[in-house]
């Protein structure tokens, strides 16, 4: 099906009409570029697409028929009139107002002279991002949520001891950062070298931090225990069935082994895929640290590990493997990766859950059953190892 789009286009709040449906190529709901190219090309107006309001027949953040609101920075020309007032909610992210788009376009004017209008790339409940031309070059504002603050923190604590394996922060204040486009690709289709280059660098730096920089969350396996003990004890439990109940709540004991494998707790990447690393003409850059945490590193290894192809895997864990055990001789790393294979997804659990108790409801879409989604998985996996 792909994503078929309606708009609900507004100007100065007020609804001015209806553009759509209309199909577009990419069919991720936060790509709104193509979304806002074909408005900008009907209307003749700039506009921006603020938030998401209503998905159907969709498939986990992607296709489907999909309507957002728009708004028209010009008055646009004659459209068929619709009766969508605009709303608000506590929890509405400043990016979902067009006078925080403005702001934020204020803001990152003092730090950078543009010489065109900034692009939108990306909007969604976890990212605003934009794509500003400037005389030197693309740089990249990205707006972030509270619960995803530690960010430009943790980029600056891997920066102190492995400068090139992160981007420069051009500037950074609450809820915003601005970033130099680091030239090259996703790293999907990395060769193996270059999955065993990020895996080792990311570890050597968290094994160099001295201390935890202040301002990033706390999710070291004891406090991840009793967040995973409270999804089970809360709604996310009521998903699952008895015998998955007392499933995962008896995994809940691999936290304490985990803990008996010696690896040092440090600024964890949270979401650390190969689609998060860029690959251009040298070694890997790493972005998008806004799941970081203090917590311990298997967390890093199993998500590269996860999502590599079947072929590559084993260079990443080979790599991961050498590293911690020559940066912490008496850990045991190959062993972690064993027993923290479900625990990985517990995690995962925990921040769903924190994603879907901070946005509004309209956007609870893409992330609505994930936390028990996960929690299958790792019963899936230990399953898997044990035969069942």
């Amino acid at each position: 099906m792909g994503r078929v789009v309606t708009a609900l286009v507004t100007y100065d709040d007020a609804c001015v009409g209806t553009v759509g449906p209309f199909h577009v190529d990419i069919p991720w709901w936060a790509e709104v570029e193509p979304v806002v190219t074909h408005l900008e090309e009907t209307l003749g107006v700039p506009v921006v697409v603020l938030r998401l309001l209503s998905v159907e027949g969709s498939d986990g953040g992607r296709d489907g028929q999909v309507t957002y609101h728009v708004e028209a920075l010009q008055p646009p020309g004659d459209l068929t009139a619709c009766d969508f007032v605009v709303d608000d909610h506590p929890l509405r992210l400043p990016w979902a107002r067009v006078s925080g788009i403005r702001e934020l376009f204020r803001w990152a004017s003092q730090y950078v002279d543009l010489v065109g209008r900034p692009v939108q790339r990306k909007t969604w409940n976890l990212a605003g991002l934009f794509r500003l031309p400037t005389a030197d070059g693309p740089v990249w504002l990205k707006a972030i949520p509270p619960f995803a603050a530690a960010e430009p923190v943790a980029i600056a604590a891997i920066a102190e001891v492995d400068p090139g394996l992160v981007p420069n922060i051009l500037a950074s204040a609450p809820g915003r950062l601005l970033l130099p486009d680091v030239p090259g690709t996703d790293c999907w289709d990395a060769s193996p070298q270059v999955v065993a280059d990020a895996v080792r660098r990311l570890a050597i730096a968290q094994a160099r931090i001295d201390e935890p920089p202040q301002g990033i969350p706390d999710r070291r396996p004891q406090l991840l225990t009793a967040a995973v003990r409270d999804l089970l004890d809360g709604p996310v439990g009521a998903e699952l069935g008895p015998e998955e109940l007392r499933a995962a709540r008896d995994l809940q004991r691999r936290w304490e082994m985990l803990a008996d494998c010696g690896l040092p707790d440090t600024v964890v990447h949270g979401d650390f895929h190969p689609g998060n690393w860029r690959c251009g003409n040298g070694s890997p850059v790493i972005l998008d640290f806004a799941d970081a945490h203090l917590g311990n590193p298997v967390l890093d290894g199993l998500r590269a590990i996860d999502y590599l192809p079947a072929d590559r895997r084993r260079a990443a864990a080979n790599a991961w493997i050498e590293a911690w055990r020559a940066e912490a001789p008496r850990s045991r790393p190959a062993e972690a990766l064993e027993i923290a294979e479900p625990l990985a997804q517990f995690a995962y659990a925990v921040r769903y859950q924190e994603f879907l108790d901070n946005i509004e409801p309209s956007e609870r879409v893409y992330h609505l059953g994930d936390p028990a989604v996960v929690i299958r998985h790792a019963l899936n996996s230990t399953r898997t190892r044990d035969g069942d």
